[in-house]
Formats: C-alpha cells, structure tokens, sequence
C-alpha cells in the first residue's frame, strides 16, 4: 500500500470502501430487495448511500451536477415513499459511474488540493471525502445489519490489510 501521499491513502481507502460497497449490495438478497427497513425499501437505502456518495464525495455545489438518469424527485430522502422502484441492475449500472467518476477525481487530485474548498463549496476537499467515508460506513452497517438479521450471514468486507479478492470468491465471512 503506498503512503507516500495523504491523496494515495485517500485513493486506496476509496477503492476498499467501494469493493466493500458492491459487495453488501451483492450480498442483499432478492427477498428484501424491496422489503421496507425504517419506512423505506432496502434498495431505497441502498440508493440514498450512493446518492450521497456521488454528490457530496467531490463538490455538492456544484453547478454542473447532474442527477442521474434513475432520479426522481426524492427518490434519495429516506423519509419519503418513492414512486418507483429501481432494480438491481439500474443500481449496478449507478455505482459503476459513481467508481469511475471517483477515480477519475483522485487520479487529478493532489495533496495540496485537500485543503482547498471546490468551487462554491464551504467545506474543504478533504473535509467532503471524510463525512463521505463517515456517511457511506453508517449506511453499510445498516444495510449488513439488515442482511445479517435476514440471512445470518455476514458479508463480506477487506479491512485495512485484507487482500482484494481475485477471481470468484466467497462474498460471505
């Protein structure tokens, strides 16, 4: 793992959050795709995350965010019922652009840039990927605390050393 600079450390850790991310997501059942957890369908919450993750991870102010094609009004509150369902396949899809877009971002990013504030934006760079990894991480206990209640299984995650994963593996510890 390469330390040499606080935006090597931010990449590696993104790339684990984001493995780990798509593999909660594989590990939901079909059986609770749609099942209500706090008013709201699992895969609402499953959305709200990466909603949240697309829009405040590099510049929530930004002027030329655009929503993705999936969105409806709402769709990402948790306190509000939505009006259509998104399956499975549309949220692969969404967390496929999410990585890219992200990766993208750290590949350009710099150290000093951490420090620096987006434009139109009153938090930090730095500050933004940190809330994110905070976000994301309560949203991925909640959602493998629904698959574990429902399957007794625990899903799979990397941890600071854990090799990725090459090849089929078990998405389950």
């Amino acid at each position: 793992m390469d330390q040499s600079t606080l935006v090597s450390i931010v990449r590696e850790q993104t790339n684990r959050a984001l493995w780990e991310v798509r593999n909660v997501i594989n590990c939901i059942p079909d059986a609770i795709w749609e099942k209500p957890y706090c008013e709201a369908p699992c895969w609402q919450h499953v959305y709200h995350m990466l909603h949240s993750l697309d829009m405040w991870y590099i510049n929530p102010r930004a002027q030329d965010y655009q929503e993705p094609s999936i969105h409806t009004a709402n769709l990402n509150n948790l306190d509000i019922s939505p009006e259509k369902t998104l399956t499975r396949t549309e949220l692969d899809h969404y967390f496929a652009d999410i990585s890219q877009k992200l990766s993208a971002y750290l590949d350009n990013l710099t150290d000093e840039a951490l420090l620096t504030f987006p434009p139109d934006c009153e938090y930090t760079r730095f500050t933004l990927i940190l809330a994110q990894f905070r976000h994301l991480h309560s949203h991925m206990g909640m959602l493998m605390g629904f698959i574990i209640a429902e399957t007794g299984l625990w899903p799979r995650v990397l941890g600071l050393e854990g090799p990725f994963p090459a090849g089929k593996y078990d998405k389950y510890l």
